[in-house]
């Protein structure tokens, strides 16, 4: 017997975002146990080779790593360790970038040795094979998933009992599997017998295929289709499937439901005989059997959506005559919501390890667990703390010189400094850095900048900018959880803050003056005042000009208008005060008004209707929308405009003449819906009928964030292409005069490493860059050159 699990975030379903998919490092995307020994793969790198872990229970204590296996013609996004198989005494490991299965065998010395490289006989580039393996006894399957048209199929190779070389024996495809129905999403093989899920078939109905082996000639042949009764569309029927005893699990896991298949020896056919789920009720979305191991008289289901997202494991029990006896509920120590255990699984005799996905800001994690006195107890939780990418660079000038500044590629824009997320005050693991905003010193003219972490927020004094301090940091209020999402303003000498998905956070004011005190080592400071009408927001919108502010995006308590406006007097900065909402009815996703981000300004545009009023220009997901809200009680939408091919309308600023004003769509790359880098430029000298008029394309299909225009220049933090500068003194016709690349040797695509966000408003003229894994950039641009 032996099954393979799914990863919960590749159901047909959805069940992850694109978003928070793309954030993963990687790491425990496979597992396998055998003997004494754990093993993790590490496979999404994508400026190392991919590895896989192996771990041992250190005598009488931790689990600790004891080898690093990679792929002998590794290279750089390898994707080695896609998957991780065991197969007696040897594993195997597959790389779908290399197309193809490494097996190794321990040596000597107890250490694993890769001694076998399969392949495939009719393989090519980006068949992706070894995507999802699976093996019983001699024989080995593996997936293929874009092969044949992406009608998938699955390879199957055989041992030779005597050399214990591995040779290929057969191709699997379903009779009726069509394009992108994710034949071999999961495998399970058990002696002359093999299941293969299909999920995405039919809308998503899902299939799983049957094949047996022939005796006489050795030939693997369909012989059922498992389907769900009815129309269950997005059921992810086939996610996961598990063989023990001539019993078949098929998971639908969009449904919370496990199926078991029994066999009819009098018709031949495949009949569902049982429906198992959650013996304690659960409730819709739990994603119960994502992950499966069936084996040993016992199921293992993983349902990394239960408890809040925390993620939860049920196990069942059978009897000696295929009847199920019992069941419990396994939980990992110190679980918080959303970060999905059980997303994938591996069991064997009284040894275990579960995935927890978004463990630590999505870096993952892996419980173990061992069984002790008839039941399993956790003895150990492994994980890969995050590389350093960058020690700080501060106390002299980096030139970029021949396309480079030491090792960040750039284009007339030199390092002055670069302070790392370890300098900032970010040591736990997975907090990285995101929003930022700049705050001058009205009495001493010392530039500061305020630094988003996922835990909370650092203060940096940037005045001497070859020589940037760390002063300390805000932590997150009591009884908030820390979050990705961050965003800071500054008014009259404070700075507002607001976290988004962090439960009730409210609003931070904090008074930057007491940045002047700091002399000596770091400050953990406390808040000034707190404003608690809203409880998470992703951003905050303040317009200087008028002492109003803007919380947009909130959720999760108190006043949400919806995500769209929710309005705030902080004409009195420590005595904020609640004025009213504004909803853009019809736009955002769920057609609520929803804001992302925005620029609320007094208008003082070609439009002599508006002028002098108080509009705002907002991102809301699927929609432009401009509104007056210069009436608080009262406000009023002039317009929602939008555009062919949109993803999700991220954020935007305007030109000096509030002429133009240029926004950017963060999934339209990774959407596929545009192949370069787009920034949507509208003519609004006409609030009431805003017209595009270009559509601006890139260089590359790096993911675009947040745009700031100072004058004729637009400054864009593109993800992992870091800074981008663009000429817009045509403001129809940007210009690429300047870049500075904060992910040195990632490809610049679609993704969300790298360059959050910047600000480019000192008076000094440096810029400030965030970049989410490593740090912050103090950079300073040179004179104009035009490089596109």
């Amino acid at each position: 017997m032996t099954e393979l699990s799914v990863k919960w975030g590749f159901l047909a379903l959805s069940l992850l975002t694109a978003a928070s998919l793309a954030g993963q490092e990687g790491w425990e995307v496979s597992l396998a146990v055998g003997g004494d020994e754990v093993m993790v793969g590490e496979s999404l790198n994508e400026t190392s080779p991919g590895y896989v872990y192996v771990y041992r229970k250190d005598s009488g204590g931790p689990w600790i790593e004891v080898q690093r296996l990679e792929a002998s013609n590794s290279a750089a996004g390898d994707h080695f360790g896609r998957t991780v198989t065991l197969a007696g005494e040897q594993l195997l490991v597959g790389s779908t970038i290399l197309e193809a299965i490494y097996v190794f065998e321990k040596d000597g010395s107890d250490q694993w040795r890769e001694t076998q490289i399969l392949t495939a006989s009719d393989a090519y580039v980006g068949n992706s094979i070894g995507r999802i393996s699976a093996a019983d006894g001699d024989h080995f399957f593996t997936a293929s998933w874009a092969n044949s048209e992406a009608r998938g199929a699955v390879y199957v190779f055989e041992r030779d009992p005597t050399t214990r070389r591995w040779s290929e024996t057969d191709k699997l495809m379903g009779s009726d599997v069509g394009p992108n129905e994710s034949f071999g999403m999961s495998i399970a093989v058990e002696g002359d017998l093999a299941l293969i899920g299909t999920p995405r078939q039919g809308n998503g109905n899902g299939a799983a295929y049957v094949f047996q082996r022939d005796e006489a000639t050795g030939d693997w042949l369909e012989q059922d289709k498992l389907t769900l009764p009815g129309t269950s569309p997005n059921s992810g029927f086939g996610a996961a499937v598990g063989l023990d005893g001539g019993v078949a699990l098929v998971a639908a896991a969009g449904l919370d439901i496990v199926f078991e298949f029994s066999h009819d020896d009098s018709t031949g056919e495949w009949r569902a005989s049982l429906i198992l789920q959650a013996f304690d009720g659960g409730y819709a979305g739990t994603g119960l059997g994502a992950a499966l191991y069936f084996g040993a008289d016992e199921a293992w289901f993983g349902a990394p959506g239960a408890s809040a997202v925390e993620g939860r494991v049920y196990m069942m029990d059978r009897g000696p005559t295929g009847e199920w006896t019992g069941a419990t509920k396994l939980i990992a120590d110190d679980l918080a919501p959303t970060e999905q255990f059980g997303t994938n699984l591996a069991v064997q005799d009284d040894l275990a390890a579960v995935g927890i996905l978004l463990d630590d800001f999505e870096l993952g994690s892996v419980a173990i667990f061992e069984r002790q006195d008839g039941g399993w107890l956790q003895t150990g939780k492994v994980f890969k703390e995050p590389d350093v990418t960058f020690a700080s660079i501060t106390g002299v000038q980096v030139d970029c010189e021949a396309g480079a500044a030491g090792a960040f590629g750039c284009s007339d824009v030199d390092l002055l400094s670069f302070l790392s997320l370890a300098d900032l005050g970010g040591g736990a693991r997975g907090v990285n850095v995101n929003d930022l905003w700049g705050w001058t010193d009205p009495d001493s003219g010392g530039e500061y900048a305020l630094v988003g972490r996922y835990d909370g927020t650092s203060f940096v004094d940037v005045s001497d900018p070859l020589n940037p301090r760390y002063l300390g940091s805000l932590p997150i209020p009591e009884g908030a959880t820390a979050g990705r999402w961050r965003d800071i303003k500054v008014y009259r000498d404070h700075a507002f803050i607001v976290a988004d998905g962090s439960g009730p956070h409210g609003m931070q004011i904090f008074d930057l003056t007491k940045l002047r005190e700091v002399t000596g080592d770091p400050v953990t400071f406390e808040e000034d005042a707190h404003y608690s009408g809203i409880a998470s927001a992703h951003n905050v919108v303040i317009n200087e000009e008028t002492g109003f502010a803007y919380a947009v995006g909130a959720s999760e308590g108190g006043e949400t208008c919806g995500g769209g406006l929710h309005m705030i007097n902080i004409q009195d900065p420590r005595t904020p005060v609640f004025v009213g909402c504004f909803q853009d009815m019809g736009t955002g996703r769920q057609n609520t008004g929803y804001t992302h981000d925005a620029q609320c300004v007094i208008y003082h545009g070609p439009d002599e209707e508006h002028q002098g009023q108080e509009i705002c220009f907002a991102a809301n997901e699927t929609a432009l929308s401009i509104a007056d809200v210069t009436d608080k009680a009262a406000p009023v939408s002039i317009s929602a405009p939008t555009y062919p091919n949109v993803a999700y309308v991220h954020q935007g600023w305007l030109d000096d003449e509030h002429r133009y004003f240029y926004t950017n769509d963060e999934l339209d790359e990774l959407n596929g819906l545009v192949d370069q880098t787009r920034t949507l430029i509208w003519d609004v000298a006409d609030l009431d009928d805003p017209i595009l008029v270009r559509e601006y394309l890139a260089d590359n299909a790096s993911t675009d964030h947040n745009l700031y225009i100072l004058g004729d220049l637009m400054y864009q933090s593109n993800y992992v292409s870091g800074l981008r500068i663009l000429d817009i003194s045509d403001r129809e016709n940007p210009v690429l005069v300047s870049f500075f690349d904060t992910v040195p040797g990632s490809a610049d695509e679609a993704g969300f490493g790298g360059s959050w966000s910047n600000y480019p408003f000192f008076e000094s003229g440096i810029i400030v860059v965030t970049s989410r894994m490593e740090g912050i950039f103090i950079l300073r641009k040179r004179a104009r050159t035009v490089l596109q």
